[in-house]
């Protein structure tokens, strides 16, 4: 019994893992929004599962919702802060890409409180609780329609000019707005004399070894400050 559960909780990092290893190729081939409203619909499947996994008397369902969990919040992740970032006016950039740390601090301490027995957390309600990971997801499948494309998405990948024109002035207003496309068109420019480098290509890369061994060392840290124990 512990084993199975053992594998329930940390299947979401594997689903996570896939998700994130994949998010590169999906949002190159379909657009970052298409990409946010597919992974939204895998967040409501996923908690449909889990919330139905009671009533069906099923773990196996938990554990095939958690990983599809998982998957979902792996796509999420790059997918928010590029999508959050590039909508934005340059002025408020830094902002808006602040606020999605905010917000997976919020979300875990909403989801800490509603887990106590006495909201929750009960014998009763917790399929509630497995479920509440897709009211979000709904929120942002019923309201993302209404927003464009990313413009650099429209301009550097599918080389639509009006259309990235159309989608700042519904972003940003009317106005001039030249000033935008032609750093866009910078980074097009850029993009087409840097060379992708795989995983293991980064690895070995002197130039960048001091940024990994950073990150690596951040990364592993976060996990000692009490948030996974809690």
């Amino acid at each position: 019994l512990l084993f199975l559960w053992s594998i329930i909780v940390s299947i979401f990092g594997i689903g996570g893992l896939l998700g994130s290893s994949g998010s590169r190729y999906l949002t190159v081939k379909f657009g970052k929004k298409k990409c946010l409203l597919c992974n939204n619909v895998l967040m409501i499947v996923a908690a449909s599962i889990m919330g139905c996994s009671k009533i069906a008397q099923s773990f196996e369902m938990i554990l095939i919702g958690r990983f599809m969990c998982g998957v979902s919040a792996g796509l999420c992740v790059p997918l928010h802060h590029q999508y959050v970032g590039e909508i934005s006016p340059k002025k408020l950039r830094g902002f808006a890409n602040s606020t999605s740390s905010f917000f997976w601090s919020l979300g875990k301490a909403i989801g800490q409180i509603s887990g106590q027995r006495e909201l929750l957390g009960s014998r009763s309600l917790w399929p509630m609780l497995m479920a509440s990971c897709g009211i979000p997801a709904l929120v942002q499948l019923i309201m993302l329609p209404f927003f464009p494309e990313s413009p650099p998405y429209l301009l550097v990948h599918k080389g639509d000019q009006e259309g990235c024109k159309k989608a700042i002035r519904q972003l940003w207003g009317e106005g001039q707005h030249q000033a935008e496309i032609d750093d866009i068109m910078k980074e097009k420019a850029t993009m087409k004399n840097t060379k992708i480098l795989s995983v293991l290509e980064l690895v070995k890369e002197p130039a960048f070894r001091w940024q990994l061994y950073m990150i690596v060392i951040l990364t592993a840290t976060i996990q000692l400050c009490g948030i996974n124990a809690v």
